[in-house]
């Protein structure tokens, strides 16, 4: 079993199922809702752990409801909660998130500004295969990639805008959203903005686009992975499952292009479902259904 430091945010989503993404100020009304926990790293923590990994999670939390709501979810889930950080006075990150009926969703999300949490703790975790982070705690994702560097472990970057050029520099892997790496490479080209990224920062580097599939760079220069296709219910959680599954597999001894395509099944099953993270599958089901995707 691969044990993996996720570093980031973790949040209470209120979910919205609509037929069209909002575009006039007025009143809507939903035709289904729930509300799920989720944030970029602790949705990528419980995909982990569904896959059968085992996720230590950093990050921080209010002492407030939405805190204990956040917590417990994640512990029913397996996830180690051990180095949440609560702090007193603040409240925790909540969002709002439309669905429309195509799967695409819309989110609006709130968090307190440079959250000032305890990272000293990070310089002491052991036993790790791989650390992930997000760009949601940039003091605390620098001490986790200083902690893998130093360990020899993949230290992994979701590059998600804004993206901070103080994260990236002590990562081993980068694997960019669109967002994020237009942030930061202006090219309208992808693979030719993922090149100049790479000469950039001299890691590997990736870029997910959706149902467009991976652009990573190889051996050969920037190579591609097609994305498999599915009917699309819900992307809400996708690249957050996509990272824990690509850490994951780094973890386990896959190379670069091995983890892309099992992170690229993984994320599928999840837009297969509604619900967010909820729709994260277990390690079986990755396994069947690349089985009968390479038949």
């Amino acid at each position: 079993m691969a044990r993996v430091l996720v570093i980031g945010l973790a949040t209470m989503d209120f979910v919205f199922q609509v037929e069209t993404l909002p575009e006039e100020a007025r009143k809507y009304r939903a035709r289904a809702a729930e509300a799920v926990s989720g944030g970029c790293a602790a949705n990528a923590a419980v995909a982990i752990t569904r896959l059968g990994g085992e996720a230590l999670l950093g990050t921080w939390l209010g002492f407030d409801h939405l805190g204990e709501l956040i917590v417990s979810d994640l512990q029913r889930e397996g996830v180690d909660t051990k180095h949440v950080q609560r702090t007193g006075g603040a409240n925790s990150s909540f969002s709002s998130v439309y669905v429309d009926s195509a799967g695409e969703r819309q989110i609006m999300n709130f968090r307190e500004a440079d959250p000032a949490v305890e990272n000293a703790w990070i310089a002491d975790v052991t036993g790790v295969d791989t650390v992930l982070c997000d760009t949601r705690w940039n003091q605390g994702a620098v001490a986790a990639l200083k902690l893998a560097r130093k360990t020899g472990v993949p230290g992994i970057v979701d590059a998600e805008a804004p993206v901070t050029a103080s994260t990236l520099e002590f990562a081993s892997h980068v694997a960019f959203s669109r967002q994020g790496l237009l942030s930061l490479v202006h090219d309208a080209d992808l693979p030719a903005a993922l090149n100049k990224a790479a000469e950039k920062l001299g890691v590997w580097v990736c870029v997910t686009d959706g149902d467009k599939g991976v652009w990573y760079s190889g051996p050969n220069g920037i190579e591609h992975v097609a994305a498999y296709t599915v009917d699309a219910k819900d992307t809400l959680a996708a690249g957050d499952v996509w990272h824990g599954a690509f850490a994951l597999a780094l973890g386990e001894g896959r190379d670069e292009s091995g983890a892309v395509r099992f992170a690229n099944a993984t994320a599928a099953i999840k837009c297969s479902r509604t619900g967010g993270r909820n729709g994260a599958p277990s390690r079986v089901e990755v396994e069947d259904f690349l089985k009968e995707r390479t038949r």
